[in-house]
């Protein structure tokens, strides 16, 4: 009796227990929410591209997770509510600093299918076919979002079946979608007919409106089989017969060997030391990490803070170092497993005061006088970004991509997510711009199983070995300009962390030669820089930036850009 007893009392917790994780989880109204902008808080914080997103991050750390396993229920959510970007069909970067002090980096760029060659989007005329590199079936690089997802997991605390359910109850019962969303959808329309063979849930005869529902039966199915089958529901099975036989309807070139022999990999992280701080990024082959380092340090002897934010001094300076490192970026980065790239080269500190000796405060360089640096012979567009904390001490910077909003605008066949169009990130040919406005040569050229290069850039910020700042954006090329003048805001110019996000950015990347200046920026040191030879250009919004904080007293500041429907959660 004793023991039947003790079974009841057992089952009776277990009950209770299931109860209290599911009404956590429920908690969640995806049929009303706002997007908070800042918090700060104590135990933990998310900050990511979508409301419902972060919300569900916050949930997982209340239930015991650490700031990996929010990071991983997070983008497994934006792969639902945030379709434009969030995904399972593209790629990213981890970049995170453990509680034991151990900094990891995963790349799960996506790479050129087996079936890809150099000139695959070179016509027998020579044109360069940016459009199939672009849009439709052919753009598709081998996904690798599910793979880092599953890489990223030894780092966590709960079951990868509790992180991924939030996903699946949010594209099987469905979301109400925003003002912004309706927008884009409305505008894909056309794009959406053009380039699939199965009609997607995203097509609608009548306008999307603000406040209907988006339900996503076909990637709740996708979902429960990466649940029920880790890794291999997605790269094995049905899911990858889906995605080949979509392929082969559209002309693209994945493979079932190229999804299965898919593999995160797990790289160094790219550290550099500022004034004192400890910068961890992303290695090749992201360029963000290279580039953020290049551009902090060019500008480390020239007393930026002194000059002021937004003076004309320091934006024509920081225009200057942008300007160098993007030359450099165009000439010697790429995948680092199949092109040399001469990393140590490019940061070393010699080498970066010669870049700098043609630097002129009066005048804009010629672009042809910037050009790649002369190594020394001594020595050898639309993405999405989350960052994470918990009280342990664990600090996560992801930032994923399909590469163009809503990828190659091809929704796989009953997997009912978007393919990447990241095949354009590589150098398509020679001298030829891919949608970015970038060019490359040689160290970006396509190869079969190469990763194309990459612009994103997710940073942590150490102080005294802690994590200070983690920070990171979406943006295509802009990347890592936004990341490096958010540093220097903060680090620099002693800004607010929301004046840090939210002020007009600028961005220059030595070709196309324009300097783009955001909506909203000083007008007065905008002339001041078009007398000094700039050619500039206006534009909308320049990234959505998602900074985490740590405070003097310990607590979480989190910061969500205002410029989307980005929302900081925490507790």
């Amino acid at each position: 009796m004793r023991k039947l007893v003790l079974i009841f009392f057992i089952c009776l917790l277990a009950c209770n227990s299931s109860k209290n994780t599911t009404s956590q989880v429920s908690s969640i109204n995806a049929f009303q929410y706002s997007s908070p902008k800042k918090v700060v808080v104590e135990n933990g914080a998310v900050v990511s591209a979508h409301p419902l997103a972060s919300k569900v991050g916050l949930e997982i750390l209340k239930q015991g997770g650490n700031a990996i396993d929010a990071a991983i229920a997070t983008q497994l959510a934006l792969a639902v509510v945030y379709p434009q970007a969030g995904n399972l069909g593209g790629g990213g970067f981890f970049v995170a600093r453990l509680s034991n002090g151990e900094l990891v980096s995963i790349d799960y760029r996506e790479k050129a299918p087996g079936n890809a060659s150099r000139d695959m989007y070179i016509d027998a005329d020579g044109t360069a076919r940016t459009d199939k590199s672009q849009n439709g079936h052919l753009s598709s690089g081998v996904p690798g979002t599910v793979s880092g997802l599953f890489a990223s997991h030894q780092y966590g605390r709960l079951p990868f079946t509790k992180l991924i359910q939030p996903a699946i109850k949010l594209a099987e019962k469905g979301f109400v979608i925003s003002e912004r969303e309706a927008r884009n959808l409305n505008g894909l329309q056309p794009d959406l007919k053009k380039y699939n063979t199965v009609m997607p849930v995203f097509v609608k005869e009548t306008k999307w409106q603000a406040g209907d529902t988006l339900v996503q039966t076909d990637l709740a199915n996708t979902l429960k089989r990466i649940r029920d089958k880790g890794a291999a529901g997605f790269y094995e099975g049905k899911t990858a017969k889906l995605i080949v036989d979509e392929m082969k309807k559209g002309g693209g070139i994945i493979s079932y060997d190229d999804l299965k022999n898919y593999k995160a990999k797990k790289r160094t992280p790219h550290i550099f030391n500022y004034k004192g701080y400890t910068i961890v990024g992303m290695a090749m082959p992201s360029s963000g990490g290279i580039l953020v380092h290049q551009m902090m340090k060019m500008i480390e002897d020239k007393n930026i803070g002194a000059m002021g934010f937004q003076s004309t001094q320091a934006v024509q300076l920081m225009t200057e170092v942008e300007r160098r490192a993007f030359a450099d970026r165009g000439q010697y980065m790429g995948d680092a497993d199949f092109y040399k790239v001469p990393v140590d080269m490019l940061t070393n500190d010699v080498y970066l005061q010669e870049r700098m000796k043609n630097y002129d405060p009066s005048k804009a360089t010629p672009s042809s006088v910037v050009g790649p640096g002369v190594l020394l012979r001594t020595e050898s567009t639309e993405t999405t970004h989350l960052s994470v904390i918990d009280k342990d001490g664990n600090a996560v910077s992801v930032t994923t991509t399909l590469n163009n909003s809503y990828g190659s605008r091809t929704v796989v066949g009953g997997g009912g997510f978007f393919m990447n169009d990241e095949m354009d990130d590589f150098s398509i040919k020679p001298g030829v711009p891919n949608m970015y406005g970038a060019i490359g040569g040689d160290a970006n050229a396509i190869k079969p199983g190469k990763r194309m290069l990459s612009a994103m850039s997710p940073t942590i910020v150490l102080k005294d070995n802690r994590p200070y700042i983690v920070v990171g954006t979406p943006g295509g090329t802009t990347i890592p300009t936004s990341v490096f003048q958010t540093l220097v805001n903060m680090l620099e110019f002693n800004m607010s962390t929301e004046d840090a996000v939210y002020k007009p950015k600028f961005h220059h990347q030595w070709l196309p030669d324009s300097l783009e200046l955001e909506k909203g920026f000083s007008e007065a040191t905008g002339a001041a820089l078009q007398k000094m030879g700039y050619n500039i250009k206006q534009r909308s919004a320049i990234g959505r930036t998602e900074v985490i904080k740590v405070l003097a007293d310990g607590k979480f500041e989190a910061v969500a850009d205002k410029r989307g429907d980005d929302a900081a959660e925490g507790w």
